[in-house]
């Protein structure tokens, strides 16, 4: 079972470079990359325009631009411990992963690359598991493994332990919030190791990166883009596989939910789940039935070096302004942004990519927009 890429990606060692030197370089995210190395057709053009854009969103000073010698020095670091920067379309890239629209633009990959050209299927649940739960994400992973599955999750306790736990011969996906070299929780290091034989582990933070809280919902959608669907088994409200569940959604992958008692509120967020259009699990070919029409679609990937791409034009004063002054701290949408403005997408483009090298925008899922 494969998946099929409609392009494949080569980086040169300078173009590696370029790319790692342009993602870790102040107010530079997944859609912003995307969005620069379009615009100028390489990350060494888009390096070079930063602090221009930067001015013409309103910085008051240019950000921090990751050096040579320092994108060079993390990359070697990395080399060591076994870990391989690769970009979408490259081999070790997780071909569904690649699709989404803010896939990191180099994933720092270790263990069995030849894994993650395989179909997945995420497991997520509860940290303070019933006994019941546990036992359940042990068959459903084991059960899915045996179909050819690599199990995707997060490397967290409960659920997620004992979905990696119960692949490991198979092959299982280990998604970290945090760089290689600072797993969490710590006592799951082992695991990790382990799971390298087999499997793989990803992240898009550099080495000595601690994850912090808002880390957690950014690796949640590195498990749910991965995957043909995300399997919830146990969730109570407010879970944090809820907003993996909900993120599966937005990426246009299936979602799973093992029922539970309604007196248990682990089971809160599943039922709830269920009652939302997820579809109601209770043995593996529940899920298997689901996504086999979907394996065998092409996948589309967003990014690439061109030699072609013409940088844009500077927006005109008064497109500029009328854009800005449609902004505010509520999100509003691309398509309503270029519409009220009376001006071209590119144009609204060019200006949302100026103020976020400012460091004045955020970007909200589904294309929204906002002020800082």
């Amino acid at each position: 079972m494969q998946t099929q890429t409609s392009s494949i990606v080569r980086l040169s060692d300078d173009q590696r470079i370029d790319w790692l030197r342009l993602i870790r370089s102040d107010n530079v995210g997944p859609r912003t990359f995307r969005s620069l190395v379009n615009h100028f057709g390489s990350a060494r053009a888009a390096l070079d325009r930063l602090p221009e854009l930067a001015r013409r969103g309103g910085a008051v000073r240019p950000g921090r631009i990751c050096g040579h010698d320092e994108a060079l020095r993390e990359r070697e670091a990395g080399r060591k411990i076994g870990i391989a920067l690769v970009a979408p379309g490259e081999p070790g890239y997780p071909p569904r992963l690649a699709a989404i629209d803010d896939a990191p633009p180099l994933l720092g990959v270790r263990g069995n690359i030849a894994a993650m050209a395989r179909p997945m299927v995420a497991i997520v649940g509860s940290r303070n598991a019933s006994g019941a739960g546990l036992k359940f994400a042990q068959v459903l992973a084991r059960d899915l493994a045996g179909a050819g599955f690599v199990i995707a999750s997060g490397l967290a306790r409960g659920i997620d332990h004992a979905a990696h736990r119960a692949s490991l011969d198979s092959g299982t996906l280990a998604a970290l919030a945090g760089g290689h070299d600072r797993i969490y929780p710590p006592e799951h290091g082992e695991l990790l190791i382990d799971l390298l034989q087999a499997g793989a582990a990803i992240s898009e933070m550099p080495l000595g990166h601690a994850p912090r809280g808002r880390d957690f919902p950014r690796r949640n959608r590195l498990i749910s883009g991965a995957a043909l669907g995300v399997v919830v088994v146990e969730a109570a409200h407010r879970s944090g596989s809820l907003i993996t569940a909900r993120v599966a959604a937005e990426q246009g992958r299936e979602v799973f939910a093992v029922p539970g008692s309604p007196l248990d509120p682990r089971a809160a967020g599943t039922n709830g789940l269920i009652k939302q259009g997820a579809t109601l699990v209770t043995e593996a070919s529940d899920i298997i039935n689901a996504i086999h029409p979907i394996m065998g679609r092409p996948v589309e990937l967003p990014i690439a070096e061109t030699d072609d791409a013409l940088p844009p034009d500077e927006p005109a004063v008064d497109d500029r302004n009328r854009i800005v002054e449609l902004l505010g701290p509520s999100p509003i949408g691309l398509d309503d942004l270029i519409r009220l403005s009376e001006t071209s997408p590119a144009t609204v483009r060019t200006v949302l990519l100026e103020l976020e090298l400012a460091g004045r925008l955020e970007r909200h899922g589904g294309g929204w927009v906002s002020l800082r």
